[in-house]
C-alpha cells in the first residue's frame, strides 16, 4: 500500500464508530423526530438480554361502565369492575450489512474520513429503519383487514377506503374530506394523529391541490411539510397496487423503538488476495432492533435473526406474523386511508 494511502481499519475505531452511528441514525431518522417512533428502554433491555421474543404485559384502558350512585343504605354494596390485561409480544430485529473499500473510496479520501463513513452507514440505517417501520404497518394493517376469529377488533376499523372501482377525480383521490373520514376511525382521539405517511405520488396530488404548508423545524434550518397541522413524511415504500395507494396515520408513540448492539457490532476485515493481490478492505455494521407497533403482539415464529421485512410467513409484513391484543380502538393511535389516483 502506498504511502500516505488512508484505510477503513486506520480510521474506525469500533468503540467509538458504533455509538456514534447510533446517535446520528436517531437524529436523522424523521420517524424517531416526529414522535411517531419513541425509543424505550424497557426494548433496550430486551436487546441487551437474550430471546428473539419477550412477552410485554400490560393493563387495558378501564370500561366505561356507569357510576355508582352514592347511598346512607349500609346494605347497598358495590361491585368491584375488573381491570383487564393484555400481553404484548415483541421480537428482535438482528440486520447487518457490509462494505468494500471501492464503496467507501470517496469517504476516505477526505479530510475527516471516520465521519464521513459514519454519515454513509448512519444514513443508510435510517432508510432500513424506515423500511422495517414500513414492513410491520403492512403487517399490522393486513391482520386488522383479516380480523381473524379470536381478535380483538373488527374488520378494518383502522381503515377508510375511497379507491373505488376506477378512478374519479375528486371522489376516489386524496381529499380533506377522506383524510378526515379516516382520522376519525380513532372517534374523538383523531386529533391524536399527529403525523401523516404518504407516497411521494399522493404527496404530489397534495402539493397540486394546495394542501401543504410548510413550516420551520424547532432549529429553523429545516421545512417541514405539514398538512392540516399533521407533519408529512414521503416514503416510496408505502403500499401501492396500480393506481390504489395506502396513506398512515400515526399518533406519538404508536410505535415502539428499541436499540441493542450485538457482541461484535463493527470491525474490519482485509483481502489480500482480491484485486490479484492488490486487497480490499471491507467494513462491517451490525444492529439490533426492536420497532413494535404498540396494541400489538408478533404472533409469528422467528428466525434465527429474527424476521425479515417480507410479506411472507412469520415475516413482519405477513397478517399472521401479527395480532391485535387491544380491543379498544382509540388505544391504537394509527390509520389507513386508501385511495385510487391514476
Amino acid at each position: 500500500m502506498a504511502a500516505g494511502t488512508v484505510r477503513v481499519a486506520d480510521v474506525i475505531v469500533p468503540e467509538i464508530f458504533t455509538p456514534y452511528v447510533q446517535i446520528l441514525t436517531e437524529e436523522k431518522s424523521r420517524l424517531i423526530r416526529s414522535g411517531a417512533v419513541m425509543r424505550d428502554p424497557a426494548l433496550d433491555a430486551f436487546l441487551a438480554g437474550g430471546g428473539l421474543t419477550q412477552n410485554a404485559p400490560s393493563w387495558r384502558d378501564l370500561d366505561n361502565d356507569a357510576d355508582n350512585v352514592s347511598s346512607d343504605d349500609p346494605a347497598a354494596t358495590s361491585t368491584p369492575n375488573k381491570i383487564g390485561t393484555a400481553n404484548e409480544i415483541v421480537v428482535r430485529l438482528s440486520r447487518n450489512q457490509s462494505w468494500k473499500t471501492a464503496d467507501l473510496t470517496s469517504a476516505l479520501a477526505g479530510s475527516d474520513p471516520a465521519t464521513a463513513i459514519a454519515n454513509r452507514v448512519s444514513d443508510y440505517w435510517v432508510r432500513r429503519l424506515q423500511a422495517m417501520y414500513v414492513a410491520s404497518m403492512k403487517g399490522v394493517f393486513a391482520d386488522n383487514a383479516a380480523a381473524p376469529a379470536g381478535t380483538e377488533h373488527t374488520q378494518n376499523d383502522m381503515t377508510h377506503d375511497v379507491s373505488g372501482g376506477g378512478y374519479v377525480d375528486g371522489v376516489t383521490n386524496f381529499s380533506a374530506e377522506a383524510f378526515i373520514d379516516a382520522a376519525v376511525t380513532m372517534g374523538d382521539s383523531m386529533n391524536d394523529l399527529g403525523i401523516v405517511f404518504v407516497h411521494s405520488i399522493v404527496f404530489a396530488r397534495m402539493q397540486k391541490n394546495n394542501m401543504i404548508d410548510m413550516v420551520p423545524d424547532a432549529t429553523q434550518t429545516i421545512m417541514i411539510p405539514t398538512f392540516l397541522g399533521r407533519e408529512v413524511i414521503v416514503d416510496d415504500g408505502m403500499p401501492f397496487t396500480g393506481g390504489v395507494f395506502e396513506s398512515w396515520l400515526f399518533g406519538a408513540g404508536a410505535v415502539r423503538l428499541g436499540m441493542g448492539s450485538p457482541k461484535v457490532p463493527t470491525e474490519t476485515d482485509r483481502l489480500p488476495a482480491e484485486g490479484n493481490g492488490a486487497g480490499t478492505e471491507v467494513l462491517y455494521n451490525r444492529t439490533e432492533w426492536c420497532v413494535h407497533p404498540v396494541g400489538h403482539k408478533y404472533a409469528g415464529t422467528p428466525a434465527d435473526g429474527g424476521p425479515s421485512n417480507a410479506s411472507t410467513s412469520n415475516n413482519l409484513a405477513n397478517a399472521g406474523s401479527w395480532q391485535r391484543v387491544y380491543s379498544e380502538r382509540k388505544q391504537i393511535k394509527i390509520a389507513r386511508l386508501i385511495t385510487r389516483e391514476m
